[in-house]
């Protein structure tokens, strides 16, 4: 077990970035198209964090012309350049699936002052 924890810590990130359910991110991925690299970069709302350790992941929700697209990220991938806060979400669940059926001001979340 010693030798699995040691090979996770040499996965992980030294600073995790902190995305909380609820908040406004804006993700920065790395992509490789044959020989040229570029970076994406998705924004919307962290609708669900899961696991823990060098398998954690976060699913961001955003509408893209009326149509919502969610994607799972892994917090520690090395393709993952960085994760900015845009904006701090006050919720009082650990998931937002509820957030799926909704579109418009009915999606919106309170601001944490």
């Amino acid at each position: 077990m010693d030798l699995i924890k040691e090979l996770e810590k040499q996965q992980m990130k030294a600073e995790a970035p902190v995305a909380n359910v609820g908040d406004t991110v804006r993700v920065h991925v790395r992509i490789k198209e044959g020989s040229r690299e570029r970076i994406q970069v998705f924004e919307g709302i962290v609708i669900a964090k899961k696991h823990g350790g060098v398998e954690e992941t976060i699913t961001v929700r955003r509408l893209a012309y009326g149509v919502g697209v969610e994607k799972v990220f892994p917090i520690h991938s090395p393709s993952i350049e960085k994760i900015e806060t845009v904006r701090k979400g006050y919720v009082r669940r650990a998931k937002l699936y509820y957030l799926r059926g909704r579109v418009g001001k009915a999606a919106k979340i309170r601001e944490k002052l």
